[in-house]
């Protein structure tokens, strides 16, 4: 079917596909922000049952080096705000990309006579 299509209409697919393929990447990353701010929210709640007379550690790579408990929630509590910050950020990059989506269905359907849905990123076709 490919072939009988304007090249316009073609071109127009070409981005859909591109949006698509943006779509899940964004997805993936937000998936991974999310759960490594769920392990810092953990880590922090943590910290507020231990003594702060604790000997503590961090992993740096694979050593494990010994740590101030103050240090240690200073740092969780910088990676969860910097965390927060980048999920807002993809948030907003998802909802960019499913506009574009949408427009440029729009425009295809016009181009093609107003044909039925395709999946967009977050429909049946799609991977969000």
């Amino acid at each position: 079917m490919q072939g009988n299509l304007p090249p316009e209409a073609q071109e127009k697919i070409d981005e859909l596909q591109g949006l698509q393929e943006t779509a899940q990447t964004v997805a993936v990353q937000k998936q991974e922000a999310e759960s490594t701010m769920t392990d810092a929210e953990n880590a922090l709640d943590e910290l507020e049952g231990i003594d702060e007379d604790t000997t503590m550690y961090r992993q740096v790579g694979e050593l494990f080096v010994e740590t101030e408990y103050d240090d240690a929630e200073e740092e969780l509590s910088e990676k969860v705000d910097s965390l927060e910050v980048r999920l807002e950020t993809l948030e907003k990059q998802e909802e960019r990309v499913q506009q574009q989506f949408e427009e440029l269905q729009g425009e295809l359907e016009d181009l093609l006579g107003g044909g039925g849905a395709m999946g967009g990123p977050g429909g049946p076709a799609g991977g969000a």
